[in-house]
């Protein structure tokens, strides 16, 4: 008789495969099955042998998306669940899901952070969250001798249970959702996937072909998953009678990425994503994207003007589900106009200045630039203030920029720091908060040697131009008239302490590719290489080098 459901593990590089598939095993409690696809690899815990799985071995990699396919050929089940091979499950989550499963849904278990192991002193015992390999112990001198304790813990908090994209498609938590009516309950929508795990027949897997190897090896799988699902009639729901957990890997070093990804290629998964579906190329795409966003409005990076935008070039009347396919019809954004306050004060060594400003240009498309600088340079509009460097100039210099720059939305840009495309694909959602890219990693110029530690800086910021301008322009008189304290704090709406410069408010983002702030022998403000510099403790601080960082692995400084 063949299995119900079958579990689909692409496996490369993966050092916990044996313990996801045990902890699988454990927990499964109906007629259940794993396939995993070894691929270009052979696991280190070996698996134990067990009639309910079958591993599947490639001496070379074929890629995630036709590793799973692959496994999916060799199943006879009626259910398929794809989940990654760094992974924890409820116990019966296999009977739960298949019990409440229709079969135009895709599913997927509320999800939980996997807590997998932590790195032990070997000679104080102190522990530090799992990560890349200590270099040396927070507490005493050891710099060698480290070990993994194995946990294995799905954490209760966070949980996620639901999910969206922006206009990019760029994966966004949608965590504003579970606080609605419809965010509640056992069974609720999402918009969209995280892609580590979902669940849905065998039948509709190869009728809405979810693993589309054109998308390439890895990335944007969530949105094509959901969006599949979603404008071809289904539906795309999360259980929250059960959970998964899943291990979130840092950016880089021995820790990372199993798949090498680079930066093009997420880039190319993203492009092909927004073209197929937002311009209605997919054969069985029934309902337009607008269609989705509105189901979800209000949607995290989307604008009102963004979906009018969309809606201009949708000519369909969406009314019962059964509609006739929607012909190829354009549907290009133009959105908000962008700019960019390139700041700085002359004193950036040359080979940092030039490089930084290579992958700026290159960054920003056909973003109109305003520099700021204390002396005449050639790059974008120049503008020269004949000050001497400090903080009030350096506040001066942005102020001189917003003014000049009448875009809708603008990015404040250093010139000591290396920008990925992906900062300049965020739009702010909201006209009353700044937005701060977290994804950023200190490096060393003269050795490559990289540090992260989540924290808003004024390098990182974008937001609407009316919000930005009020606040340098209140910044720069209020310096003028009392001088500046670091009480007022270098970056805006992060803080509410007594001698802020007003009350706005702040949020952030992530970009899959990171900034990276170089630090070098003229930079304004002090540099940490260690968590014991701080004050106050930082939060998921991390070490890596620069050329293990994603996307920027071939990057010389």
């Amino acid at each position: 008789m063949p299995y119900d459901l079958s579990i689909v593990i692409p496996a490369r590089n993966e050092i916990f495969l044996s313990r996801t598939i045990e902890d699988i095993l454990k927990n499964i409690k109906g007629n259940t099955e794993i396939i995993a696809v070894l691929d270009g690899y052979w696991p280190d815990p070996s698996i134990e042998d067990d009639h309910r799985v079958t591993l599947v071995h490639h001496t070379e990699s074929i890629g995630q998306r036709s590793a799973c396919n692959e496994a999916v050929r060799l199943s006879k089940a009626k259910y398929i669940l794809k989940c990654d091979a760094h992974c924890s499950f409820a116990e019966g989550f296999d009977e739960v899901l298949m019990k409440d499963m229709k079969d135009d849904w895709t599913v997927v278990p509320a999800m939980r952070n996997l807590h997998v192991f932590d790195w032990v002193c070997k000679k104080c015992g102190t522990r530090s969250y799992q990560g890349i390999t200590p270099v040396s112990c927070l507490k005493c001198d050891n710099t060698e001798h480290f070990e993994k304790d194995i946990v294995w813990i799905g954490k209760s908090n966070p949980i996620s249970t639901s999910y969206c994209f922006d206009p990019q498609p760029h994966f966004q938590y949608f965590k504003e959702f579970k606080h609605r009516p419809e965010g509640k309950g056992d069974l609720t929508e999402t918009m969209s996937l995280q892609g580590s795990c979902f669940m849905l027949t065998r039948e509709k897997y190869w009728e809405l072909d979810v693993c589309e190897e054109k998308f390439g090896s890895w990335g944007s799988q969530g949105i094509e998953v959901s969006c599949k699902t979603w404008l071809s009639g289904g539906r795309v729901i999360v259980n929250q009678k059960t959970w998964y957990a899943h291990m979130f890997r840092t950016k880089g070093g021995d820790f990372g990425f199993p798949y090498p990804i680079s930066g093009r290629q997420i880039q190319s998964a993203k492009s092909y994503a927004r073209d197929l579906f937002f311009n209605n190329k997919w054969p069985k795409q029934k309902y337009p994207i607008s269609w989705l966003v509105e189901k979800f409005w209000p949607v995290p990076g989307w604008s009102q003007e963004q979906l009018d935008e969309l809606k201009k070039g949708e000519k369909i009347e969406i009314s019962e589900p059964d509609v006739t396919p929607v012909p190829h019809m354009s549907c290009e954004r133009k959105g908000p106009t962008k700019g960019i306050v390139y700041y700085t004060d002359n004193r950036c060594e040359d080979r940092i200045l030039h490089l930084c400003q290579d992958h700026l240009k290159k960054a920003v498309g056909d973003a109109r630039i305003i520099s700021v600088s204390l002396k005449s340079i050639k790059f974008g509009e120049n503008i020269v203030l004949d000050l001497e460097r400090g903080y009030l100039t350096m506040f001066k210099q942005v102020l001189e920029g917003i003014e000049r720059c009448e875009t809708d939305v603008i990015y404040l840009c250093e010139h000591d720091v290396i920008y990925s495309p992906e900062h300049f694909e965020f739009i702010p959602p909201t006209r009353d908060k700044f937005y701060y890219n977290i994804s950023n990693w200190q490096v060393r110029a003269m050795d490559g040697h990289a540090v992260y530690w989540d924290c808003k800086k004024v390098s990182q910021v974008c937001a609407y131009r009316d919000l930005i301008l009020e606040h340098y322009r209140k910044r720069v008189k209020m310096v003028e008239e009392i001088g500046f304290s670091r009480r007022m704090g270098f970056e805006p709406g992060t803080h509410h302490r007594e001698a802020r410069v007003d009350d706005t408010t702040s949020d952030f983002f992530s970009t899959e590719i990171a900034n990276l702030d170089i630090r070098h022998s003229k930079n304004l403000t002090s540099s940490r290489w260690s968590p014991n510099e701080f004050r106050n403790p930082c939060k998921n601080w991390r070490e890596s080098h620069v050329n293990r960082l994603l996307g920027w692995e071939n990057l010389k400084l």
